[in-house]
């Protein structure tokens, strides 16, 4: 276990070049399950738990790690499963997500592996309610990448609606299209940032990765200038096929597109590097998930965007 994370301040390279590493484990059973180890803050033995009454049954208690106390979560149980009760020497993956930390109780750990996003590819047809946000092979093995932000939203909840006090601040702007972009692999992070556009009245286009969002915007801007189509792009980072800065890059480097404002709205607000939100060209850096905060940065853009042209 020691060393195993000693590392994970460097791996911020592999951001910007459509690389990610991913930590894999598994819950009990011979499936491989990873996350991306951009979300973890450290792997440890599990500590002493304390029941935490009236939580998810999800939740296994609450442990204190060098002063925090934080929630852990049986993963088993949140992604449907039974729960985990063969480790004799379980791990808790600690994560943190939308400016949350928590653990994760796991069987066992296997390895950190370094890939491309073009090998993540999207779940199968049919399964975008399940828990699983992406695919890839490692070796000979299936892995699924678990889709965390959902598990968070079931287990702790999080409002997806603008308060009526920030909706009574903000300025309509009738010169500018009412449709933004979203782009987002997770269906639930999709259906929040959609619904918090739809409390502000606008459209929203949808694409559940970056290869998707650019074959879309590429058919708009053959309909005419994008940006009389669309206000502004909201992006996540991590996505399968494509992520969002490598979608930043090649909307910068197209000069159809090449003036959109472009939003990266993502849970990597621990280990987040800004100079690279600026070195690919993005316009804006926004955490995850927060209606309000939300709301406010697309006005805020679209100020930018007024000033442009005036």
């Amino acid at each position: 276990m020691t060393g195993l994370l000693d590392a994970v301040d460097l791996r911020t390279q592999l951001a910007g070049h459509n690389r990610l590493e991913l930590l894999m484990f598994t819950l009990g059973g011979r499936q491989t399950y990873a996350l991306n180890v951009f979300k973890i803050k450290e792997v440890v033995h599990c500590p002493q738990l304390n029941a935490l009454p009236d939580s998810h049954p999800a939740v296994c208690g609450i442990a204190n790690l060098r002063g925090t106390t934080i929630p852990v979560l049986d993963m088993s149980m949140a992604i449907g499963r039974r729960p985990q009760t063969e480790a004799s020497d379980p791990i808790v993956i600690v994560t943190e997500y939308n400016r949350k930390v928590q653990g994760f109780l796991v069987s066992n750990v296997d390895r950190i592996v370094n890939t491309n996003w073009e090998n993540v590819l999207p779940p199968p047809a049919g399964t975008s309610r399940s828990y699983v946000t992406a695919v890839t092979r490692i070796e000979d093995k299936i892995v699924e990448i678990i889709d965390v932000e959902k598990i968070m939203y079931e287990v702790m909840g999080q409002a997806a609606d603008v308060s009526e006090d920030v909706r009574e601040n903000l300025v309509n702007s009738e010169d500018i299209p009412k449709k933004i972009m979203v782009v987002d692999d997770s269906f639930v992070a999709r259906k929040q940032i959609v619904q918090a556009l739809k409390s502000l009245d606008f459209d929203s286009v949808v694409a559940n990765n970056g290869r998707e969002a650019l074959t879309k915007l590429k058919e708009m801007a053959k309909e005419g200038p994008v940006e009389k189509q669309l206000t502004l792009v909201i992006s996540d980072v991590e996505m399968p096929d494509m992520d969002g800065y490598t979608l930043t890059t090649k909307i910068r480097k197209d000069p159809l597109l090449s003036s959109l404002y472009v939003i990266l709205h993502t849970s990597l607000s621990g280990v987040f590097n800004t100079a690279m939100v600026e070195s690919v060209g993005a316009n804006k850096f926004i955490g995850k998930f927060d209606a309000d905060e939300l709301a406010t940065g697309i006005m805020s853009a679209i100020d930018e965007l007024k000033s442009r042209v005036a």
